[in-house]
C-alpha cells in the first residue's frame, strides 16, 4: 500500500502561516504527532487538541500526523483550523497502534515544517527523533506520563521498550515540556533529563456550568438528597477506583445515601480491571452510577457541578486534568499523594490530599470535605488565574519560535 496523501497544506487553510507577527516572529508551520487524536477522548489528546487548535487561531499552520483509530473517520480533513491526517494503522500493540506508513508520511511532512512537536508515551518516538536528525527539524516534546502497565510479561517489555524511545528522543530533542516541576523531579523518564525540561501546566478550558441543569442530574442520581462523589476517568487498575469504591465502607457510617457516579469509560479491552473488580461493583450496585464517556464540555462541566466532591485515587498521576475542570465548577477535589497529580489541591488549596492506597484515609477525607464543604470552595477566577490557559499556550508558542530557529533547515521567510 502507498501513501496516498497530500503533503502540501489545502488552499484553504491558514496561507499566510509564514509571515511575521506585530513582534517581528513569523507565523509557524507545526507539525504534531501523537497515535490518538480527536475523536479519541482522554486527558492526552484533549490537552494536545487545545493547543493545536489554539495555535492555529493564532495563525501558525498546524498538522496533526496521527493514527486512523477508526476506519469511519476520513484521512485527511482540517477541524477549527488544524489539519488532521489519519494513517493506516491495522495492528493494535496494548494501548498502541502501528501505522506501517508512518516513516514514509514522517519525512515527507517534516520536511515542509518549521518544528516537530511529539507527544510521550508514544511508540514512534525514536523514530521522529531520528527523522528530526534526518530533516534537520527541531524537536519539541510534552511528556504526558510515565507508561504504567498492568503486571506481566508482554507488558514489562513493551514497558522497557518504550522508555529506551524515550531516552533516544530526549537525548536529541531541543525541549521537554512537564506538566509541572512536581511531575518532572520524580518522573523517571525526565529527571535524566532536567536541564532541557520546562514546566507548563496543560491548558485547561471548561465552560461555566449550567445550575439549572446541574440540579437536575442531582435530583436524578442523589439518592434521598444524599450527597454525590465524582469519580472523572477511565476504570483502569492504575487509577485506582476500586479504592474509593471500598471507601464506601467508611463514608456510609455517616453518609449511608452517598453515591458515587462515574464519568469516563470502564469496560476497557485492553485492561481487565472492569472484570476484575465485577464483585466489588456488585456490593455496592445500588450506590455506583456508570455514564461511560462525556464528550461534551458542556454536559462535563454541568456533570461536576452536580458532585459534592470529586476523588481521584489513582496510583499514579502527572496531573489530571479533570481536578482543575472540576475546581473551575465549584466542586472540590480528593487527590492521592501523587507527583504531579497533587499540584493542583496543593496550590490552589480546594480540597484535600491523602496517601496511595489507603481507601480508609479517602473515606474520611469524603466525610471531612463534605462536612466542610464551604472552607474547600474557592472562586472560578483564582483557579482560571492560577491555571491560565493563555500563558500556556504562550508558553508553547515561545517555546516552537525558539525551536524553529534552532532548525538546522528553514523554510524561506514569506514575502507577501
Amino acid at each position: 500500500m502507498s501513501l496516498n496523501v497530500k503533503v502540501d497544506t489545502p488552499v484553504d487553510a491558514h496561507s499566510s502561516t509564514s509571515a511575521p507577527n506585530a513582534e517581528g516572529e513569523r507565523k509557524l508551520k507545526i507539525l504534531i504527532c501523537l497515535t490518538y487524536y480527536v475523536p479519541h477522548y482522554t486527558g492526552y489528546t484533549i490537552h494536545v487538541q487545545d493547543v493545536a487548535e489554539a495555535l492555529a487561531a493564532r495563525g501558525h499552520e498546524v498538522t496533526v500526523l496521527c493514527a486512523r483509530h477508526s476506519l469511519d473517520l476520513p484521512r485527511d480533513e482540517t477541524i477549527r483550523g488544524v489539519r488532521i491526517v489519519r494513517l493506516w494503522a491495522p495492528i493494535r500493540m496494548s494501548r498502541g497502534m502501528i501505522m506501517p506508513l508512518y516513516p514514509q508520511a514522517l519525512y515527507a511532512f517534516m520536511q515542509k515544517y518549521d518544528v516537530v512537536f511529539t507527544n510521550t508515551p508514544m511508540l514512534e518516538t525514536a523514530l521522529v527523533a531520528l527523522m528530526g536528525q534526518v530533516t534537520g527539524k527541531s524537536i519539541v516534546s510534552t511528556h504526558h506520563g510515565d507508561l504504567v502497565l498492568p503486571a506481566g510479561l508482554m507488558n514489562s517489555v513493551i514497558t522497557f521498550l518504550m522508555l529506551q524511545f524515550f531516552k533516544f528522543m530526549a537525548k536529541r530533542a531541543f525541549r521537554l515540556i512537564a506538566y509541572s516541576q512536581d511531575y518532572a523531579d520524580h518522573s523517571y523518564y525526565l529527571k535524566p533529563f532536567a536541564q532541557k525540561v520546562t514546566p507548563n501546566y496543560p491548558p485547561i478550558r471548561i465552560p461555566e456550568p449550567q445550575p439549572e441543569r446541574a440540579a437536575e442530574l442531582r435530583a436524578q442520581w442523589a439518592k434521598d438528597g444524599g450527597p454525590l462523589i465524582g469519580f472523572s476517568g477511565r476504570f483502569v487498575e492504575e487509577k485506582r477506583p476500586d479504592l474509593l469504591i471500598r471507601a464506601l465502607e467508611l463514608i456510609n457510617k455517616k453518609y449511608p445515601n452517598a453515591r458515587i457516579v462515574f464519568a469516563g469509560q470502564y469496560d476497557i479491552k485492553y485492561e481487565g480491571t472492569w472484570e476484575a473488580q465485577q464483585a466489588l461493583v456488585r456490593q455496592y450496585q445500588d450506590q455506583l452510577i456508570f455514564l461511560g464517556l462525556i464528550t461534551s464540555r458542556e454536559a462535563l462541566a454541568n456533570y461536576y457541578k452536580a458532585l459534592d466532591v470529586l476523588v481521584l485515587p489513582s496510583d499514579t498521576e502527572c496531573f489530571a486534568l479533570v481536578q482543575v475542570e472540576a475546581m473551575l465548577c465549584g466542586t472540590p477535589v480528593i487527590m492521592t499523594d501523587t507527583p504531579g497529580g497533587r499540584v493542583p489541591v496543593t496550590v490552589t488549596g480546594m480540597g484535600k490530599i491523602v496517601p496511595r492506597g489507603d481507601y480508609r484515609a479517602i473515606g474520611q477525607a469524603v466525610i471531612d470535605v463534605l462536612d466542610n464543604r464551604e472552607q474547600y470552595v474557592k472562586p472560578r477566577e483564582q483557579i482560571a488565574n492560577t491555571f491560565s490557559f493563555e500563558e500556556t499556550i504562550n508558553t508553547y508558542e515561545r517555546t516552537f519560535q525558539q525551536a524553529a530557529a534552532n532548525s538546522r533547515v528553514k523554510l524561506p521567510d514569506w514575502k507577501g
